[in-house]
This record gives structure tokens, sequence and C-alpha cells, in this order.
């Protein structure tokens, strides 16, 4: 598993699964020409996007970021219309590191759709149960309104088989969390109307993750926003707000859904300097 430290943060990414998702809904407008250029498709025009969730180790406090796409909760026909090859695998991931699921303190939840949040949750026979029972599950007070009532177009993606079990747990956030020194929550919008980004700051150094307002290295162009996005002017206006206070503190970015970079860091002229590279198995 590949790992990161910002100061005395240590990231490591563990194995929340895969889908393929359609590239030209990934990309929005901009031309397959361009974008392919940036980001391998297959030929089934899909891109592939991991859904790893990233384990936060901080003063003894163990934080996940997004959930993964869980295990055994979609029918054949999702995983075939989501390009799903691999279940998460969290359990293994966090055995590996002498953990189990019962040891995460808090679940950050940058947005709530099927992709990020499917792992909140698993089944006991024909009931669903919290995967990680002692967890705080944070996330914005708008993302959760709609979460619980999702309107004509999210409700494809906002799923109660990923709520209902585990709503006891779940606190929420109007503009910014400070969910522990130098680990913050910060509301954008965009993606979703309640989505957020993280910041993770230690030391000197930051970490940047900026979710699905800039889901792989190839959105990096502020007008690059997916099709997905419920309100893409927001998208493009918080990417450039962001990027901007990304490039003051040199910041690494680092990613749940890309399928080539874990954690980049670029210059300003947009090329990469420092990389940590996701490791083919």
């Amino acid at each position: 598993m590949e790992t990161l430290n910002i100061g005395d943060i240590k990231l490591t990414w563990l194995n929340g699964g895969v889908t393929h998702m359609d590239g030209g809904a990934m990309f929005g407008v901009v031309p397959k020409p361009l974008w392919s250029k940036k980001y391998h498709v297959n030929d089934k025009n899909q891109i592939e996007l991991r859904t790893d969730p990233i384990l936060v180790q901080k003063d003894g406090a163990y934080l996940l970021i997004d959930s993964g796409i869980g295990r055994g909760k979609m029918t054949d026909k999702q995983k075939r219309n989501y390009g799903v090859t691999e279940e998460s695998s969290i359990d293994d991931s966090l055995t590996s590191l002498g953990l189990s699921a019962a040891d995460i303190d808090a679940v950050l939840m940058t947005h709530l759709h099927f992709d990020h949040a499917c792992g909140l949750t698993r089944y006991e026979g024909d009931h669903l149960v919290s995967v990680f029972p002692n967890a705080s599950i944070y996330t914005s007070s708008i993302e959760w309104a709609e979460m619980k009532n999702p309107n004509i177009r999210s409700k494809n993606t906002y799923w109660k088989e990923n709520w209902e079990a585990v709503q006891h747990q779940v606190k929420t956030f109007e503009q910014k969390l400070e969910v522990m020194d130098g680990i913050t929550m910060h509301h954008t919008g965009g993606h979703s109307d309640g989505h957020s980004v993280i910041v993770l700051e230690d030391s000197g150094e930051t970490a940047l993750h900026m979710a699905d307002i800039m889901p792989t290295h190839a959105h990096r162009n502020p007008l690059w926003v997916l099709a997905y996005d419920d309100y893409p002017m927001t998208s493009i206006a918080a990417k450039q707000t962001w990027q901007h206070k990304a490039a003051e503190k040199n910041a690494w970015y680092i990613f749940y859904h890309d399928a080539v970079y874990r954690a980049l860091k670029w210059d300003g002229n947009g090329d990469i300097i420092e990389s940590v590279k996701r490791e083919r198995r």
C-alpha cells in the first residue's frame, strides 16, 4: 500500500474497489481527443476510477477519507453499469496494518454518492449494519439532507442502504469543520450541493483532497468538470479558489479516484514535480 507523510500525519491508501465509468461523462463537454491524451480510455469508452479510502493517522487517531464501494452491496446489473471489476477489501487492508474497522475513529465523507458511501454499511444476513461501529461520520449538513431526501436526479446515487444503518453516527457541519488540529473539511458544493474538500496541514506541509471536483490528475484544468456535476459553474469556481490556495502552500494533491497517481505536486507551469504513483497489483 502506498503511503505519504504530511509532517506527522501519515496517509495510507486502502483497497476500496474499482469502477470504470464513461469517459465522456467524466470529462463533460471536453472533446475526447483532448482528454484521452491525459487519461487512458478502454474500448468501451470507460476510464478506470479507483474508489480507495485514505487512512489518516495522527496523534494516535485513525481517520478515513471516504469509504469505498463496499462488498456485496451491488447487484450484477449495477456492477455492469458502473464497470465494477473489484469490490472493497478494506478489512484486509486494515488487517495488514494491524488494525480493524473497529479502530477507525472517524470517517470524513467528502460527499455521499454511492461510490464513496457504499463502504459505510455491510450485510449481516438480511440486515445492514455499520462497517465502522465506533466512528463518527462527518459530512456537510447540505449533503446529509439530500442523502435522506434525494431529488429526481440525485436519487440514483443517494441510496438508503448507505445511510439508514449509520444515521446515529453522522455529525454534520455547515461551512467548515476542524476534525482535529490540522485536519479540516470545507464545504464547496459543485459536484453535489453538499460536496466538501479536505485540507491536511502539519509541520509546514499541506495536502489538499479536492475529491470529485478534481477526481483525477487529468482534471487539473478548472474548466474540465464532470457531466455528473450538479452545479458545474460552482465546481469551476471552487477549483480555482482551492488551486490558488494549494499553490500558495506548495501543497500535495491527494486522490481517491485516480488510477495513476495517489498524490502529486505541480509547479507553476503545470508540470509534475513530485508524485506517489499507484502500484499496479
